[in-house]
C-alpha cells in the first residue's frame, strides 16, 4: 500500500440544527448542540485512517483544547501528525455548523489555518516517493494549496484535489492536478469538464448528491448510483468520499473501484450526524456490500 499525504485543514465544529434558517433580526430555538472535531482537511485525513489507510496530515492548529482535540481525534484512528504544527497567539479553525432538514450551512474562520507555509509543505513531503498519493482542498489559503499540487507533481505522486470551497483562484494550479472531486456547484465554478480537462487533468469526479456521481475522461463518461439512505446530516460526506478514493488508490484499484467504496463510504456517512464521528469504520462499509 501507497502512502497518503494530505494538506489541510482542521477545525473545531459548532454544530447546531434548525428547523430552517432564521433571518436577519431572529432569534430561533434550535435543538442537539454538539461540537465534533473537523475541517475538510483533517477530515480527510481521518476517513484516510479510519478506512484502513497509511495517512499523514499537514496543517496548523492553535496551541489550544480544542486543537488538543483535533490531534487526539486524528492520532485515534492511526494518522501521523508529526507535521501538524501548533500556532503561538492563534486560534484553531472553527467552523460553526447549522443542520436544516439534512442539509448543512457552514461559516467557517480559518484560524491557525492561514499559518501553513511553503516550507511546512517541503518538509511533509521530503521523504513521500513516486505512486504515494496527495490529497488536498481549498481551505488553506490558494497559494499554499497550490504549492502543495506543485511540490506533490514533481515528486511523482498521484495528485488528487478536492477543490472545496470552490475558488477560481485554484484554476491556475490545475496543471499539477490527476483527478479532481467537485460537486456539480464547484463543477459550474470552475467552469466544467472541457475546461478542466484543458487545464491538463486526466480524470473528473462529480458527485451528484443522491444521484451518485459521475467519472469522466476526454474520451467517456459513466454516471453510477449510490447507495440510497436517509440523510441526516451531510457534512464531511464529501470528505469522506476523497478518503475512501484515496485509500483504495493507495492499494492499487482502479478508478472505478476506488470511487464506487469512497461513494459507499460517504452514504454511510450521511446517515449520521457530525464531520469524522460520521465516518464509518471498514468493518461497517463492509457489511453493506
Amino acid at each position: 500500500m501507497k502512502n497518503i499525504f494530505i494538506v489541510g485543514s482542521l477545525n473545531y465544529d459548532l454544530v447546531i440544527n434548525a428547523p430552517y434558517m432564521p433571518v436577519g433580526g431572529e432569534t430561533l430555538r434550535g435543538s442537539d448542540f454538539m461540537t465534533n472535531a473537523g475541517g475538510k482537511g483533517a477530515n480527510q485525513a481521518y476517513a484516510c485512517g479510519k478506512l484502513g489507510g497509511r495517512a499523514f496530515m499537514c496543517g496548523a492548529v492553535g496551541n489550544d483544547s480544542f486543537g488538543e482535540a483535533l490531534l487526539s481525534s486524528l492520532n485515534s484512528v492511526g494518522v501521523n501528525t508529526q507535521f501538524v504544527k501548533k500556532v503561538e497567539k492563534t486560534s484553531t479553525g472553527v467552523a460553526v455548523i447549522v443542520v436544516t432538514e439534512g442539509e448543512n450551512r457552514i461559516i467557517i474562520d480559518a484560524g491557525a489555518n492561514a499559518c501553513v507555509s511553503e516550507a511546512d509543505i517541503d518538509s511533509f513531503l521530503e521523504k513521500a516517493t513516486v505512486g504515494d498519493i496527495f490529497l488536498t482542498q481549498l481551505e488553506n489559503p490558494i497559494d499554499i494549496v497550490g504549492y502543495g499540487l506543485k511540490r506533490a507533481k514533481e515528486k511523482g505522486l498521484l495528485v488528487v484535489l478536492n477543490p472545496a470551497p470552490a475558488n477560481k483562484e485554484i484554476k491556475k494550479y490545475l496543471k499539477y492536478v490527476d483527478i479532481i472531486t467537485p460537486n456539480e456547484t464547484e463543477l459550474e465554478i470552475l467552469g466544467g469538464k472541457e475546461e478542466l480537462f484543458g487545464c491538463g487533468i486526466e480524470t473528473v469526479i462529480t458527485t451528484l448528491g443522491s444521484q451518485g456521481y459521475e467519472i469522466a475522461t476526454k474520451n467517456d463518461s459513466k454516471i453510477y448510483p449510490c447507495l440510497k439512505v436517509k440523510a441526516v446530516d451531510t457534512t464531511a460526506a464529501g470528505d469522506t468520499a476523497s478518503g475512501g478514493l484515496c485509500v483504495k488508490l493507495a492499494e492499487g484499484k482502479s478508478i472505478e473501484e476506488s470511487m464506487a467504496f469512497g461513494s459507499l463510504c460517504a452514504s454511510i456517512a450521511c446517515t449520521k450526524r457530525g464531520a469524522q464521528m460520521s465516518v464509518p469504520s471498514l468493518d461497517e462499509v463492509e457489511s453493506y456490500k
